[in-house]
């Protein structure tokens, strides 16, 4: 399996440093309430210290409402939507200085900006955003320009000079961190880690075409 989408790793412990932690790991109780979840839940963001939380569907449903908690949390919205005739150059793409083939790009609402971050086996680590080039890139594709911020993600894969490009829950791009920060092996990443990603996208293409949407 072709290790080509990260082959810019080398150049990670210089030009950026980890930012958020991944996506927790599933519990077995809701952390509002403490209610027995399963395996596959919802999740709420805490935006004050930026963490996203596993809770039961009565919890999660309480803060779907604008506003809801003074704004201090929001759930996460279950939609996912691939983005047919994704249009991205090669040259923004360097100019939004992402080392590597994977990337996601989210409103953080603190900051009242995009955010760029892209997985790596240290975790997601941020990279600087170069907003006239993003601004370009929404103009491109104006489907981008409403996201829900802190909790929708546009999730980019490069492949040569092509991409592609879904509109996602932010929990799906910690999971795909998660993935590559648990699985990754050596310089390359291993045969495992490949195998997983590609299993990730695959499941992607699937739930955008189910047109799942909620939250």
């Amino acid at each position: 399996m072709s290790s080509q989408p990260l082959a810019g790793l080398r150049r990670l412990q210089t030009r950026a440093q980890p930012t958020r932690e991944p996506l927790p790991r599933a519990g077995e109780r809701c952390e509002m309430c403490g209610e027995v979840v399963a395996d596959e839940h919802s999740h709420v963001a805490k935006l004050d210290d930026r963490r996203l939380l596993c809770v039961c569907r009565a919890c999660y449903l309480l803060f779907t409402h604008e506003g809801a908690a003074g704004g201090r949390y929001r759930a996460v919205p279950d939609r996912y939507a691939r983005i047919p005739g994704f249009v991205l150059a090669s040259a923004q793409w360097e100019r939004l200085q992402i080392p590597v083939d994977l990337a996601f790009f989210f409103r953080q609402s603190d900051l009242d900006g995009f955010v760029a971050c892209y997985p790596s086996p240290g975790g997601a680590t941020e990279s600087l955003l170069d907003l006239d080039t993003w601004t370009d890139v929404v103009a491109s594709n104006p489907t981008l320009a409403d996201l829900a911020p802190d909790v929708e993600a546009v999730l980019v894969r490069r492949n040569g000079a092509d991409f592609e490009c879904f509109r996602t829950p932010i929990d799906a791009c910690y999971q795909l961190v998660g993935i590559v920060r648990t699985h990754w092996l050596g310089f390359h990443g291993g045969e495992e880690v490949w195998r997983r990603i590609d299993g990730f996208f695959d499941e992607l293409r699937r739930r955008s075409g189910r047109g799942k949407a909620g939250g």
